[in-house]
C-alpha cells in the first residue's frame, strides 16, 4: 500500500490518538461524576436502562469511522497497471546570440540576461515539445541537443555567456546552418527555430541560409532585442578593473544598434514571424501562444507509465457504513 499524501500520515495518526485519549478521559470523568452523584446501589438502579457496552460500541464505531475517513483523505493506493503515455510536440531549437553586443544595457539588465530570463519563462509553459539550444556569435555551437529533459536544458542555458563562443562577431547564418545539422533527417515539418539576436550580422548570408532551412521544413521565428538608437557596450578595464565601454581599433566608442530588416526577411521567407523585444514584453510567450501551440505536432515516442489504482473509496465506504450503523444503535438496553 502507498499513500499519495503520505506526508500527512503522521498528522492523521496524531489526530486518531488524540481522539482516543479524549474519549477515554471522558469515560473516566463521567464515571467519577456519577459516583459522586449517588451511592453505588442507587446508581445501579438509576442506570439500569442504559447499556455501557452499547455506549462503548457507539464510540468505537465513531472513532473508527473518523479514522477511515482520514485515511481516505491520504488517498491510499495498491495494485497497478502499465499505461502507454504518448506525447505530441514540436522540435524547437532556440538560437541565442552570445556576441559582445548582447551586453548592451538598452534592455535591462542587459540583452543577454533578459533573453535568458525570457527563455526560462518559456520553458515553464512548454509541455511535450522537445527543446534544444544553439549559442552563436562569429560561429555557432549546439549547446544542448533536442531533449524533453527541461532541467538539463536550463542547466545548459545557465552556462551560456559571451565567452561561450570564442570567435567574435555575429553570424546568424552559422546559427541557421547549425540548426540544419541538428535537424538532419526526419520529416520536413514539426521543426521550429527561434533566433534571439540584436540582428547585427557581420558575415555570411542569413537570408540564403534561411531559404535552405525552408526547404527542410524549418519555420524560423526571430526576436530582435535592443533599440534602434542602440547603446554602448560595457566592459571591465583590465588595468583598472573599473567599468568602461568597448572601443574600436581607432579608439572610438562602439555603439550597438539593432538591425530589424534582416530578421524580418528571414522570418518572412520561412513562414515565421518577427517580434521586437521590449523591457515589458519580450515576445517568446506571444510566439508560443499565438503560433507554436497551434501548429501541427508530431507524435513523439511514447513511454510506459505505472498507474496505481485508487483505493480511497473502500475506506470512505466503510466510514459511511459505520456512521450510519452508529446512528441506529441505541445506548439503552
Amino acid at each position: 500500500m502507498r499513500f499519495i499524501h503520505s506526508e500527512y500520515l503522521i498528522y492523521v495518526v496524531f489526530v486518531i490518538c488524540a481522539l482516543i485519549t479524549f474519549y477515554v478521559r471522558i469515560f473516566k470523568l463521567r464515571k467519577r461524576d456519577l459516583e459522586k452523584f449517588a451511592q453505588k446501589d442507587l446508581l445501579a438502579e438509576i442506570l439500569s436502562t442504559l447499556s455501557p457496552k452499547r455506549k462503548r460500541l457507539k464510540v468505537v464505531m465513531l472513532l473508527t469511522a473518523i479514522a477511515f475517513s482520514l485515511f481516505a483523505l491520504l488517498r491510499p493506493q495498491w495494485g497497478f497497471r502499465w499505461e502507454e503515455v504518448k506525447r505530441k510536440g514540436l522540435d524547437i531549437l532556440i538560437a541565442l546570440d552570445t556576441s559582445k553586443s548582447m551586453l548592451a544595457e538598452d534592455v535591462k539588465p542587459n540583452r543577454l540576461q533578459r533573453s535568458k530570463l525570457a527563455i526560462n519563462d518559456l520553458v515553464k509553459d512548454i509541455k511535450g515539445d522537445r527543446l534544444g539550444l544553439i549559442a552563436f556569435a562569429g560561429s555557432a555551437f549546439l549547446q544542448c541537443p533536442l531533449t524533453m529533459d527541461y532541467n538539463g536544458f536550463l542547466l545548459s542555458l545557465n552556462d551560456v555567456d559571451t565567452d561561450t563562443i570564442p570567435r567574435g562577431g555575429t553570424s546568424i547564418s552559422s546559427a541557421i546552418r547549425e540548426a540544419l545539422k541538428s535537424y538532419e533527417g526526419g520529416q520536413k515539418k514539426y521543426k521550429v527555430l527561434i533566433i534571439i539576436t540584436d540582428g547585427e550580422d557581420h558575415e555570411g548570408d542569413p537570408v540564403k541560409a534561411a531559404l535552405e532551412a525552408k526547404k527542410e521544413g524549418i519555420v524560423i521565428f526571430c526576436i530582435g532585442i535592443g533599440t534602434k538608437e542602440g547603446d554602448l557596450l560595457p566592459v571591465i578595464d583590465e588595468t583598472t578593473g573599473e567599468k568602461a565601454f568597448l572601443k574600436d581599433r581607432e579608439g572610438n566608442v562602439v555603439k550597438s544598434r539593432m538591425d530589424e530588416a534582416a530578421l524580418q526577411k528571414i522570418a518572412l521567407e520561412t513562414g515565421g514571424v518577427y517580434v521586437r523585444a521590449t523591457n515589458t514584453e519580450f515576445g517568446l510567450d506571444l510566439i508560443y501562444r499565438e503560433r507554436l501551440s497551434r501548429m501541427e505536432k508530431r507524435e513523439l515516442l511514447g513511454k510506459m507509465n505505472k498507474h496505481y489504482d485508487e483505493r480511497f473509496q473502500i475506506f470512505l465506504g466503510i466510514a459511511v457504513v459505520l456512521l450510519l450503523g452508529e446512528l441506529f444503535i441505541s445506548d439503552r438496553k
